[in-house]
Order: C-alpha cells, then structure tokens, then sequence
C-alpha cells in the first residue's frame, strides 16, 4: 500500500526535467523498511480504530521522503562519504554529487507540498494539518534530525558523555520515529493522553532502533545491511556500541525498547502491532 502511494504520488521519471525526478526515484525506490511510513499507520490504527487509511497515507509518505533525503544527504562525500544504500549504489555514485544534492532537497521540498496539497483534498481539517506541517518541520529541523546531524559530525574523534550520546541518538534518529507517531495519531483524532503515550513510545523505540544500528555496523553484513559496516569506527563517530560494546549496547537497546512498551500501555489492544514491531526491531539483523 506504501509502495503504491508513494509511486503515485511522487512525479513520473519521464516529467519534465526528467534527471531530477528520475534521481528522486532511484533513490526512494531504491529498497528499504518503509518503516517510519508503517509508523505513522500503526499509530492511526493504535488510537483510531476507523482512522481512514486514504487520510494518513500523504503523511506515511512525506516521512519517507524527507528520511530518504537525509539518507542522500548522509551519504555525500562531504558527510560520511558512502558508495552503497540499501544494496545499491548511492545517489551521488548512480548521478553525480550534484544531481544527488538537488535529489535530497527535492524530496524535502516537495514532502511539504504533499502535505499542503493532499491532506486538504482528503478532508483533513485545516487545523490538523498545520498541525501536521509544524510537527515535520520541526522533527526534521535544527530542532531534530538536523541538530542531531551536526552534533554527530562536530562529536566525531572525540571524548562525549552519555548525556551528550543521547542527545545525539534522540536528534538525529528518535525525533523523526516520534513525529511519525504523532502524525499518524493528530491524525486518527488522538487526545492527549494517547498523544502522550504515543510520543513517549516513540522517543526510545527510535533510540532503541540507532543503538542497534550502531551495534549492526560493528557487526553486521554488507549482502544483509544494504550499506558498508565499518562505518562509523571509519569516521569516529560517537556510538553506543562504540562507548559500551557490542554487550552493553544491547542492554541499552533493550531498556529502550522496555520503557517503550510500557509506554503503549495506555492504548490497550490497539497498540498490539506497534508493540510487535518494537520487539521485531530490537532483534532485527539489518
């Protein structure tokens, strides 16, 4: 269904300038989780039994696009110089620098215009969909995942505490897993209660998901990973494998995923896939 919306929502490859939205594609349907998309319906379907599916798939998609604009971004040879994603080669490899910089600010841009174009047209109330706008900006920003990026390229080579650690994870990685919690749950019509729950859940369930990237890049497999291990001991980033091992990293992980399931306790039975997928991700390979 993901899939679906996002091939029919984004441009064709053949629109006029065709390099660009042909760039945009490669790299979107390049292979992927789509978990952060799954996030924001599970949450929906968490607090709003009959939330229309057709009113939160723009949202489901916009994360996506503005998570596979970071990827791109991430991926430059100024940032952490990569040639594989997702079991191809990076966007800058398959274009060229240029084309790459402009495929990831294409997918940020037009993530909003999707928001302000189909949210509306689908009947969401104005309101909630400002809300919505405010809420991924803001995760995507200096604020998030923008703030986090630049704390972990400046902490690079150097001696951090673990306050400083989990600022970094809570940026770069949490603050987008939380707006896709509250996306999906503005728009299924949560009160604050459930919003609460949901936000609490998806602050250490994103926590818990970097804390095993980090232990995957130590140990994990190209052919199983999609992108080349070794990573972040290459750029000297700061990590919690890297901090506390391989060991005490996974005990991290799993207090994380813990306090996010007691988090979901408020929302009953209709948490039961969001609790699943905590569980599946905190034993995932790749």
């Amino acid at each position: 269904m993901i899939e679906a919306a996002l091939d029919a929502l984004l441009p064709a490859a053949t629109a006029y300038p065709s390099r660009i939205h042909e760039a945009m594609r490669y790299s979107v349907f390049a292979g992927g989780k789509r978990l952060r998309p799954l996030l924001v319906l599970m949450a929906a379907e968490a607090v709003g039994a009959g939330a229309e599916e057709e009113r939160v798939l723009p949202a489901a998609c916009a994360v996506e696009l503005v998570h596979t604009y970071s990827l791109i971004h991430d991926d430059l040879p100024a940032m952490d110089n990569d040639d594989l994603r997702r079991g191809r080669p990076t966007c800058h490899r398959a274009y060229d620098e240029a084309t790459a910089i402009l495929a990831g600010d294409a997918l940020l841009t037009y993530a909003f215009w999707l928001l302000a174009e189909e949210l509306p047209r689908r009947g969401v109330p104005t309101g909630v969909t400002v809300a919505v706008i405010r809420e991924l900006a803001e995760a995507a920003g200096v604020g998030g995942l923008i703030g986090g990026q630049v704390l972990d390229v400046a902490a690079a080579g150097k001696e951090v505490s673990e306050a400083e650690l989990l600022y970094i994870h809570r940026h770069k990685t949490a603050a987008l897993f939380r707006a896709c919690l509250r996306l999906g749950g503005l728009l299924a019509g949560a009160g604050p209660e459930e919003l609460a729950a949901l936000t609490a859940f998806g602050d250490d369930l994103g926590l818990a998901f970097q804390i095993i990237d980090d232990i995957l890049d130590v140990t994990g497999e190209a052919a199983r990973l999609g992108k080349t291990p070794g990573a972040d001991v290459r750029l000297k980033k700061v990590t919690y494998a890297g901090r506390f091992g391989v060991a005490g990293a996974r005990l991290k992980g799993q207090e994380a995923t813990q306090r996010a399931l007691v988090a979901l306790e408020p929302l009953g039975d209709g948490a039961r896939r969001l609790r699943e997928l905590a569980v599946y991700l905190l034993e995932r390979d790749h």
